[in-house]
């Protein structure tokens, strides 16, 4: 006999459910429920103090002319990052692999950087520098380098 599975908003017919609804639900891992903040020293105070102190606009607007002449559109740059990281995140998946957090952040970061190479400048050197950057920061650690 086969049950749905009693996970609010799952109804996998799998039973014992394999934990694919708690990927969905939860953000890929049962760990999402805890705070990220959780165990930072002085995060909370930083933030407070960031938002406690607003940019001036004329700086603000100088900064998004610049991004927009070195990356292009905002609003294009997005959608191509999205689509990257929603098929990662499709195929992970399907493959029901459960990432290191400093895995999954480096995709998105290096995500991020290709939609900024397509959508931009990919003459600009920065941009690569950081996606082998974000690379070797996980390769170090699944090599035991301490950084």
């Amino acid at each position: 006999m086969t049950t749905q599975c009693a996970m609010e908003g799952c109804g996998s017919p799998v039973t014992p459910c394999t934990g694919a609804c708690i990927r969905k639900i939860e953000g890929w891992r049962a760990e999402a429920r805890k705070p990220v903040t959780a165990g930072i020293p002085g995060f909370e105070q930083t933030l407070n103090a960031i938002a406690a102190k607003p940019a001036s606009a004329p700086d603000i607007d100088v900064t998004l002319k610049e991004r927009g002449e070195r990356y292009g559109k905002f609003k294009e740059h997005a959608r191509i990052t999205m689509q990257m990281k929603n098929y990662i995140r499709e195929e992970l998946e399907k493959r029901e692999k459960d990432l290191a957090y400093d895995q999954l952040e480096a995709l998105d970061m290096i995500c991020h950087k290709i939609g900024r190479i397509i959508n931009g400048d990919p003459n600009y050197a920065d941009s690569w520098v950081d996606i082998a950057g974000y690379a070797k920061l996980v390769a170090d650690r699944l090599e035991g380098v301490v950084t």
